[in-house]
């Protein structure tokens, strides 16, 4: 697209083909001035006091800790951790994709974004695998019950999550642009080639093989409680709720994005028309805050666990009124023995 320096006056102009902008788009200017930040803005308004709270529900009010209990802790750690990065990029967008924090917390926001979305994915799928020992083989996995085992795991997952989300740091670019400095998406920025293979890899391992895991898993937990006269209907109602919720935020929050961001990429390396460019680049926007709504699903995920969270909840808010003195006969509701399927 040829430019002249009467086009480069003009604030239009440098918007289409500045920053993450294609020379043929210009539509996705206001999904990111008007949208992203609306969006990032209601996630964050939700979902850091939930994620707050929930900490404070789990590392205060869920004693003693189960497997459960220590994982989800740690899935509201790296959520909460994401969630304090987005005033960042809600500042970003609203003004223009003008980036003013320097060229460090550049990267580190959106390996940010990165380290939460695939740390979710991992300790989603973890806890699917649990559940899954626990209920359809309860007796040949029963040492996994031990919560050793559990913190293991959970180490793993952050250090594999930190492994797989590094190579971002050196792929991730900012620039001076037309007086704005540019913190660019992944997919925006430059050496596309090396972004193209790291991309395929990342999708393939780090979320359809999850993907994958987490839907058998929760297909043969259905069946197996389908088939099991002993297991009592409001256990197996609950156990599809959890199925239902985890499967809602893989395929609703998760697939769209990964999916319109290998297209995004192959699509820049590809030759098409600026018309199918800018639908999908369009759509790949759009899908970037429906990764980060994970977090609204993993906080209804901590409701419908058990009767235990809802409970500490409530706990919390008898505290502020009485400050803190337990109401008679309630002293115990944490030590409640779990269910069989609870893992």
């Amino acid at each position: 697209m040829n430019t002249t320096s009467g086009d480069l006056a003009n604030p239009t102009t440098w918007q289409d083909i500045g920053g993450d902008f294609s020379n043929c788009t210009d539509a996705e200017v206001s999904l990111k001035t008007l949208y992203l930040p609306v969006m990032y803005s209601l996630i964050f308004l939700v979902g850091f006091p939930g994620n707050v709270i929930a900490i404070c529900v789990y590392s205060f009010k869920m004693r003693p800790w189960k497997s459960s209990t220590i994982i989800m802790l740690n899935l509201a750690l790296t959520d909460l951790l994401y969630l304090t990065s987005l005033p960042f990029l809600i500042h970003y967008y609203a003004n223009g994709e003008h980036w003013i924090f320097g060229g460090f917390l550049c990267k580190f926001i959106r390996f940010g974004f990165h380290f939460n979305l695939y740390s979710s994915i991992l300790f989603l799928t973890c806890f699917s695998a649990f559940r899954y020992m626990v209920i359809v083989h309860p007796m040949k996995f029963f040492h996994v019950r031990r919560k050793r085992w559990t913190a293991v795991a959970c180490a793993v997952i952050w250090v594999i999550s930190l492994a797989a989300v590094t190579p971002i740091n050196f792929l991730i670019s900012s620039r001076e642009e037309q007086n704005r400095s540019l913190c660019l998406d992944f997919t925006s920025s430059e050496n596309l080639g090396a972004i193209r293979w790291y991309n395929w890899l990342l999708t393939s391992l780090a979320f359809f093989l999850p993907l994958v895991t987490v839907t058998l898993c929760y297909a043969l937990i259905i069946s197996a409680l389908a088939t099991g006269p002993q297991t009592r209907a409001s256990h197996k109602q609950k156990a599809r709720r959890l199925a239902i919720i985890l499967l809602v935020v893989f395929y609703m929050s998760f697939l769209p994005f990964h999916l319109f961001r290998v297209a995004r990429v192959e699509l820049q390396l590809c030759p098409v028309s600026c018309h199918v460019e800018k639908q999908i680049h369009a759509i790949y926007i759009i899908s970037r805050p429906l990764a980060a709504l994970n977090t609204w699903g993993n906080l209804l995920l901590y409701v419908v666990m058990g009767d235990n969270f809802q409970q500490a909840i409530l706990s919390l808010s008898w505290c502020k009124r009485s400050k803190c003195i337990q109401p008679r006969g309630s002293s115990n509701y944490v030590n409640k023995s779990e269910i069989t399927l609870r893992v």
